[in-house]
């Protein structure tokens, strides 16, 4: 088997005339890409981003910096309003950005010719299938609520007015000075004071009701029985004891990735976000169609959901004991399609039969690095070797590239000033790492910057030390390929179980490529015994790492480590190629449309264009993009992408 070296890549893409007939119609990113290959081959790649409300570039900006998960919509209104720059402006910028060989991720493992495909020209091109530990692939397809007698009845949710519910939830998340609401009974009876009482407490949990006469009417009073510590606590007390505690359901989701849909539920239920479950987070411009547990939020109140939310949808409910656990999953479905394929019937069957029969390196994608001049695994590194100074510079200093204005306001004046008072007035969403970083300065000064540094979320600090670890893992990873080729060699690691072994000479027959892993760097890996084993060393000795000390002062930044497989081969690979006309039609029915009795458009057989419809799972951690790239041969970095995007535009 043979591998192939992406070199170099040219910028072109024309124009054509179904682009112009519709413009007005989808507002779309388009982008060309010609790679040579080790093997001489030229390949091309087109990416085409649907968005209705935007231009294409603005939608990229959003795309591109990610947005705080705010739970005040002040501060959603100052982050969807911060637009600067031009779109050519933008794309200068992000020439800033990462490649793939920036990152390492410089090989193939397939010898086929690469071809065009325009990838995610609409979101619903994308669709995501979570799948459970027990093998189950998650699917849509029952909106009934499970029968429960002491579930309240339908009118609960339409008895409180919308001013109601207003006073209700300034009252419920303490938003004034008000002790308690009072709602006026207005056809007094006790079954409408029982339906009130009900609605007010399974609504807004952690209020209490109780009744009392004034002036000869009657009104139900609403207050806080026991303070803050009350607060959208789930009401023990009236949850069925043989009823499971968590209400599971699958949630489906177009473009909204899982926090901010929790986000966006947890606010529709008012509650918070901690007490939503999940076994992963899936992406954001896609369909996903995952498994969420809550606790002691009724089926009926998230079925109630599907009347007044956009872009989701929520059933098969049950009640079980246990919550998710992150990670708690075999992997994911994907269905993809890829629109306006150039390749031949050949080229496109040896590319999947590759994909099938071979599989891709398992790459860390490119989301894993960030997307500014400043990448993740940079700040990482500064950890590991314990240069607070220049973590913090790495976070704070200005950098070019693609930010919202106030970040770069805020970077500018931190430049200036050193002051993170001052730079922290320039910065209205505070929840930024950006924000959480000064705040900390701030509270424990310029010379305890590892507490400053502390109070960012555990999560996203180990997520820069991970990234590192990708980093290096994927550069070794290309250099293990370009030496010994797609075949298991004498020193090559492998898995027994959940410890690694060295092959030996003797038993190298024994295994294949797919057998082969790799470390990501820590204490407790071992290294291959052959010249990568070597290369690791050298890599980190020149990033002023001690590959046999990977230990932390803080305990929390020391690597263990951990075994990675350098090639996957996907399950349940199936493709076919159909032929269309209209760019805006589906080519496939997804849960919702099944659910909903759709019927798939039919389909020409001889239209204008061609599309790729290809279906595999993958196990968690893998990324669907590294085998997408695999098949195309494409560059999948947002710097290409944009700077190809505005050469079209020009």
């Amino acid at each position: 088997m043979e591998t192939v070296e992406m070199n170099s890549v040219s910028l072109k893409r024309p124009r054509s005339e179904d682009d112009v007939a519709n413009a007005d119609e989808i507002k779309r990113q388009k982008i060309s890409e010609k790679s040579k290959t080790g093997n001489d081959s030229g390949q091309s790649v087109e990416t085409v981003t649907e968005q209705p409300d935007k231009s294409l570039l603005e939608d990229m900006k959003n795309e591109i910096i990610p947005n705080e998960e705010s739970e005040e919509q002040e501060d959603e209104e100052l982050e969807d309003s911060d637009e600067d720059g031009d779109p050519e402006s933008f794309a200068d910028m992000m020439k800033h950005g990462l490649t793939e060989s920036d990152v390492g991720i410089t090989k193939f493992v397939s010898s086929h010719k690469g071809f065009s495909g325009i990838l995610k020209e609409r979101y619903s091109d994308f669709v995501v299938h979570e799948i459970g530990k027990d093998g189950r692939v998650s699917h849509l397809d029952d909106f009934s609520v499970p029968v429960d007698d002491e579930d309240p009845s339908e009118e609960t949710f339409t008895v409180l007015s919308d001013e109601d519910k207003q006073r209700l939830e300034e009252l419920q998340l303490l938003k004034n000075k008000e002790t308690s609401v009072a709602i006026e009974v207005i056809e007094d009876t006790k079954e409408k004071r029982t339906v009130i009482h009900q609605a007010v407490k399974s609504l807004f949990p952690g209020l209490e009701t109780k009744t009392e006469d004034r002036d000869g009417k009657k009104y139900i009073i609403a207050y806080h029985a026991a303070g803050k510590k009350a607060l959208a606590n789930p009401r023990k007390h009236s949850w069925p004891k043989s009823r499971g505690s968590y209400c599971h359901f699958v949630l489906y989701k177009e473009n909204k990735d899982t926090m901010d849909a929790i986000n966006v539920l947890s606010k529709f239920l008012r509650v918070k976000p901690n007490i939503f479950s999940y076994m992963g987070t899936k992406d954001k411009r896609a369909i996903t169609v995952q498994e969420i547990a809550v606790l002691r939020i009724t089926a009926q109140r998230l079925a109630h959901l599907n009347k007044c939310l956009m872009n989701f949808k929520l059933g098969n409910f049950s009640y079980k004991n246990h919550p998710l656990k992150l990670g708690e999953l075999q992997g994911n479905h994907f269905t993809v399609v890829l629109r306006n394929i150039t390749g031949t019937d050949d080229q496109i069957e040896q590319a999947m039969h590759s994909l099938r029969e071979i599989g891709f390196i398992n790459y860390y994608g490119m989301q894993r690095f960030g997307t500014t001049a400043v990448p993740t695994y940079q700040i990482g590194r500064a950890i590991l070797q314990n240069n607070w100074n220049e973590v913090m510079d790495l976070i704070l200093k200005p950098r070019p590239g693609a930010e919202k204005g106030y970040l770069v306001k805020c970077r500018e004046e931190w430049a200036k000033t050193k002051d993170p008072a001052a730079a922290l007035k320039k910065l209205p969403v505070k929840r930024c790492v950006e924000g959480q970083l000064l705040r900390g300065l701030l509270k424990y000064g310029m010379k305890n910057i590892i507490s400053a540094f502390g109070i960012i979320p555990r999560n996203n600090r180990l997520m820069y030390i991970h990234s590192y670890q990708s980093y290096v893992w994927n550069n070794m990873v290309s250099k293990r390929i370009e030496e010994y080729g797609l075949r298991a060699v004498p020193g090559d690691l492998t898995l027994k179980g959940a410890t690694a072994v060295h092959i030996e000479e003797g038993d190298v027959d024994n295994y294949t490529i797919h057998d082969v892993v790799m470390p990501l760097p820590g204490f407790d890996v071992i290294y291959p015994k052959h010249k990568i084993g070597e290369a690791y060393k050298e890599m980190l000795v020149a990033d002023n790492l001690d590959i046999n000390n990977m230990r932390h002062k803080i305990r929390d930044y020391s690597l263990s480590g951990a075994y990675r497989k350098i090639i996957i081969r996907p399950q349940n690979v199936n493709w076919e190629v159909v032929a269309y006309d209209d760019p805006r039609i589906p080519l496939f029915s997804t849960d919702l449309d099944k659910l909903e009795g759709k019927p798939l458009p039919v389909l020409p057989t001889d239209g204008k264009f061609r599309a790729l419809k290809m279906e595999f799972s993958l196990p968690p951690s893998t990324y669907a993009t590294m085998a997408i790239r695999e098949v195309l041969k494409m560059d999948t970095s947002i710097k290409n992408q944009t700077q190809l995007n505005t050469t079209w535009l020009r």
